[in-house]
């Protein structure tokens, strides 16, 4: 395993709540980031850790091949990979991933 890769799952089963995404939860650089950060504020998520894929070219590669998911943003929850942008949505209009993050 990769340094990049050991790094990513340290990360995906150290915190509770990661989010891989483009730019920050204050600014972020993409429309499905954006979303995705707002999904999980609506969902009463607390204690998001976001990582930038932006400012590590090995890490916005590294987390595709991680999880096998070619885009980003990329949430998991608990160390498990749940999903990107579309994802979070159908699970937060059928109530899932606001049961999930209160899990």
């Amino acid at each position: 395993m990769s340094d990049v890769q050991e790094w990513i799952k340290q990360t995906v089963t150290g915190h509770p709540v990661v989010l891989f995404m483009k730019g920050t939860a204050q600014f972020p650089q993409c429309g499905f980031s954006g979303r995705a950060i707002q999904l999980l504020k609506a969902s009463g998520a607390e204690n998001i850790v976001t990582i930038n894929v932006l400012e590590d070219a090995d890490v916005r590669q590294g987390i595709k091949e991680y999880s096998n998911w070619p885009t980003i943003p990329q949430l998991y929850v608990k160390g498990e990979f749940v999903g990107g942008s579309d994802i979070l949505s159908e699970m937060y209009e059928n109530g899932e991933l606001q049961a999930l993050l209160k899990g």
